[in-house]
């Protein structure tokens, strides 16, 4: 399917990508404690001394810039796409998709493009999903593994996700190397957005490989499905039947969305599966209660984002001349939402630092918020709800190996843990 000079390994890219926003050892909570309580809007560059890229690119440095670290700002930023905009994205990360991204949108255009998108991630649309993707995970993924009694599980963690996104896209799912193919592709494009000056030549000319070799794969994709016709509910069929602005959208721009879709599909799934899986089989007590108790899986989830969100920060463009508790900020600077922060305000949520899943729900940014919220959020959730019963069920006291490190919570952004290494009965 590939030639050699295009072809990516996904363990590789999933690791370069991890590699390239750890950033530098700090403790990025107690920091942000810190400064939630000393300077809760920060005249500066917050985010460069962890070392790790933007959605900005090249231009961070470049204009005014404020951090934001109490929860009800960053839920204003967040929530005000006019004021707070995303268009500066398109010369930044969305310079590696040579094409439209929904990231880099705003108003009326990210409103019409997001409408035709998001009815494939709808609850409505992915339950009908929910048995074949809970099938998929036990007799694909799992069930093969039982009697190892032992296991990475992000191993799993990686895989599953994308094989179920990317069937939730539209893509065959007979072969298990194009897709896992796509997915490093995918993956080599955000990694593209390379700060350090060493690296960022050969990351971004690996990123214009990814940005093509993706397109022509999606295309001939999307071509067959037209000639072949589609009814079904997937992504690429509902774009082939679609209309936008009084027109169907021709093979172009169907590739091109779904190819802006593909960086965040599986990858943050698999991040947040590890966190989730980490904390749950760390947790004292926690264990016993989710394995009695399954409806609790929602709220162990749900914590677990706020706890440790995959996406510590957002950045938005100020579109005018705004004040935030008194601190002028100038129109076109950059406004560094710390989500990180904002997830464990001392104001926002009792006992921020506890993990708890019995506290009260409330909104956090671990998905997003306001228009920008992730699309794929839902799936995201059932697809780990499928996954932790199965391992459950599958996995008879399924425990961490003493005899392995404990898993680890890193990264400046895209956190989560590494390895999980476990054992069972």
């Amino acid at each position: 399917m590939t030639s050699e000079s295009t072809a990516l390994d996904l363990e590789t890219a999933y690791s370069t990508v991890s590699d390239t926003y750890r950033g530098a050892d700090l403790d990025i909570h107690a920091l942000c404690r810190e400064m939630r309580h000393t300077s809760p809007v920060f005249e500066g560059d917050f985010v460069a001394q962890f070392g790790v890229p933007t959605n900005a690119g090249m231009q961070a440095g470049t204009r005014p810039t404020f951090a934001l670290f109490k929860y009800q700002d960053v839920m204003a930023v967040l929530r005000d796409g006019a004021s707070y905009t995303n268009g500066f994205i398109a010369e930044g990360l969305g310079a590696f998709f040579d094409g439209l991204i929904i990231l880099a949108m705003d108003g009326e255009q990210h409103r019409s493009v997001r409408a035709l998108l998001q009815p494939a991630f709808m609850p409505e649309t992915v339950n009908k999903w929910r048995d074949k993707i809970d099938r998929v995970i036990r007799k694909d993924f799992l069930e093969p593994m039982v009697t190892l009694k032992k296991a990475d599980l992000m191993d799993f963690g990686l895989n599953f996700p994308i094989r179920e996104m990317y069937a939730l896209m539209g893509f065959p799912e007979d072969d298990t190397q194009t897709y896992r193919q796509y997915a490093a592709w995918a993956l080599a494009m955000v990694g593209g957005n390379q700060i350090d000056p060493a690296k960022a030549p050969e990351a971004r000319r690996q990123a214009g490989i990814a940005v093509k070799s993706l397109y022509d794969a999606i295309l001939k994709v999307v071509i067959q499905r037209r000639a072949e016709g589609s009814e079904s509910d997937d992504l690429i069929g509902r774009l082939l039947r679609a209309e936008h602005e009084g027109r169907q959208l021709d093979d172009h721009e169907v590739t091109t969305f779904v190819r802006s879709l593909l960086p965040a599909a599986g990858e943050t799934t698999s991040r947040t599966f590890s966190s989730v899986i980490s904390l749950l089989l760390s947790t004292p007590g926690l264990l016993d209660r989710i394995r009695a108790d399954r409806s609790l899986i929602g709220k162990l989830i749900d914590e677990t984002v706020r706890y440790e969100p995959v996406a510590t920060f957002k950045v938005r463009e100020t579109s005018r001349d705004v004040e935030i508790r008194g601190v002028q900020i100038p129109k076109g600077s950059f406004v560094q939402c710390m989500v990180v922060s904002a997830n464990r305000d001392e104001d926002a949520f009792e006992n921020p630092d506890n993990f708890d899943i019995d506290r009260k729900t409330k909104p956090s940014f671990g998905f997003g918020f306001g228009p920008h919220m992730c699309i794929g959020q839902f799936v995201a959730k059932v697809e780990l709800n499928c996954a932790i019963n199965a391992i459950l069920d599958l996995f008879p006291n399924v425990r961490l190996d003493p005899s392995q490190p404990a898993p680890l919570i890193t990264g400046a952004q895209l956190r989560g843990a590494s390895k999980v290494a476990v054992i069972w009965d």
